[in-house]
């Protein structure tokens, strides 16, 4: 007898369907899994069969096959368990026949206990796709698992349970869909940095307009302080853009299973000992990295120039794309990537350079030799450059209190909202990822600023890449303004923060 249970599985962080094909024949016993299954889903068989018999049913002796299908895709890690579990006991008819429009997946013990496994976000929405209308998880995954609406879930503690649910014993209840509480944990806010001023207003243009960022002080200025601050200003993430980055996190196992939906933009931070491997992604298992982990959200490399040369170069397509793609012997991955850069670094080795003290003891020849570390290209494709001062002592004891991250947000997600209205109906969410034709319709200059821009593109010797990213930021300024159209003040003040002579000292 042939019984087929729908399940799920994963192709990089996208869910598909998957049937698993039970069939019971004569012969000698024998328990064989194929459908190019790997080392974990072939250890179902004894997971499998010690679950068995923990629930009280009685294990089939003759030769079973389990397939799943499709049979050409790879199938990794132990969501299979279920299914395989439920195919054999509805072939050898110790429950009723299942419902056709219900899907099983998740991991068994040997005691018949269902424990949690990764994923299960983005398995749940390709169920809701593949038109199931109940699926079945473990428990601790349930409140992820309704977040892809559009069906009910049950969440789903140990094998005993869903024996009784399937014979119509004791039915499980569904999985009352989660929603998200209010965070109330506090951010480190704005209010604690004494001064930078200047950098603080880089801060905000960056954060209004999702620009990248570029740090560049000596120790102590404050650099990381104020970087690690930036997530409090930033606009709140709409629910898809939410449902996206949880999905992200699900797959690389790092989902809360009491809070499975990311209401706040990720923010990332990697060791500068970071390989290009654990930033892009891939490996054995072709697991997003860093840079996806950071969608929508942050990704903030401290001190810049220690990071391998191959580690920088490797973002220089995400940064365009908003995607990387993984190619390994095992397959081609996709990920998504649309993070914002957020980069500090010492003006050179010993971090002297320019400092009031004159403690600099590098040559101009080894400060180049530490600035090359980061390639033209890579800097180009940074919107801000900004000088960190070393901080005067008179703003260290300074009595009034500096302005809170919540003052700057509402500055922020009023501009964010400006964008939202400009480029409705569009793919783009923020000016920083505005295409070549937006900039042409949205960023028009005036005579004044043609000139302005024309005498800077010369002297600077500014790219085209450059040049578009100029007016992007001056069109953020001029959002944060309530400005219609760019002026020759915005434009000055982006134009001023592409200068990477502070780099030279």
């Amino acid at each position: 007898m042939v019984v087929t249970v729908r399940s799920l599985g994963l192709s990089g962080i996208t869910g598909y369907e998957v049937s698993a094909e039970c069939f019971l024949s004569g012969g000698l016993p024998a328990f064989d899994v194929v459908g190019l299954p790997d080392a974990a889903v072939r250890e179902a068989r004894e997971r499998v069969r010690a679950a068995v018999k923990n629930c009280g049913a009685k294990f089939p002796v003759s030769r079973i096959t389990v397939n799943l299908a499709p049979a050409g895709q790879k199938k990794a890690g132990t969501v299979y368990d279920l299914p395989i579990f439920v195919g054999i006991l509805a072939a050898s008819e110790a429950v009723p026949p299942l419902p056709a429009d219900a899907a099983f997946l998740g991991e068994l013990s040997l005691t018949g206990a269902l424990r949690g496994v990764s994923g299960v976000l983005p398995m749940a929405m390709a169920a809701r796709q593949a038109g199931i209308r109940h699926l079945f998880v473990p428990a601790e995954n349930a409140a992820e698992a309704t977040l892809a609406g559009g069906m009910t879930v049950y969440g789903v503690p140990d094998v005993h349970s869903l024996v009784s649910h399937l014979r119509g014993e004791a039915p499980l209840s569904p999985a009352p869909v989660w929603e998200p509480e209010e965070d109330t944990a506090d951010l480190p806010d704005l209010r604690d940095v004494m001064g930078q001023e200047n950098v603080k207003r880089a801060l905000e243009i960056a954060a209004a307009g999702g620009h990248n960022l570029l740090l560049i002080g000596s120790p102590g200025a404050g650099k990381s302080m104020l970087a690690k601050r930036l997530p409090s200003i930033l606009p709140d993430m709409s629910r898809a853009e939410a449902l996206e980055v949880s999905g992200i996190w699900s797959v690389a196992g790092m989902a809360d299973p009491r809070h499975p939906l990311l209401t706040r933009r990720p923010f990332r931070s990697p060791h500068h000992t970071a390989s290009a491997a654990s930033l892009t992604g891939g490996g054995p298992a072709m697991r997003p990295g860093e840079i996806s982990l950071a969608h929508n959200g942050v990704l903030f490399l401290d001190e810049l120039p220690e990071f391998h040369r191959d580690v920088l170069e490797a973002m220089r397509q995400p940064l365009e794309d908003g995607e990387v793609t993984v190619a390994r012997a095992g397959g081609t991955l996709h990920l998504p990537a649309r993070f914002q850069l957020v980069c500090a670094m010492n003006p050179c080795r010993c971090g002297w350079r320019g400092h009031p003290s004159g403690k600099c003891t590098c040559s101009d020849r080894e400060v180049e030799k530490y600035v090359e570390k980061i390639s033209g290209p890579l800097l180009d494709r940074i919107d801000l450059h900004v000088n960190v001062p070393s901080v005067e002592y008179e703003a260290m004891r300074r009595r009034e209190v500096p302005e809170s991250s919540a003052d700057v947000k509402n500055r922020v997600d009023n501009a964010r909202a400006i964008q939202t209205r400009r480029f409705d109906g569009t793919s783009v969410a923020c000016n920083a990822h505005m295409t070549p034709a937006q900039i042409g319709e949205f960023c028009r200059l005036d005579g004044a600023g043609e000139a302005l821009m024309k005498n800077a593109f010369a002297r600077m010797g500014l790219t085209a890449r450059s040049h578009d990213r100029i007016l992007r930021v001056a069109r953020t300024i001029a959002d944060l303004d309530g400005a219609p159209d760019i002026g020759a003040a915005h434009l000055a003040e982006a134009i001023q923060y592409r200068s990477t002579d502070i780099l030279k000292g």
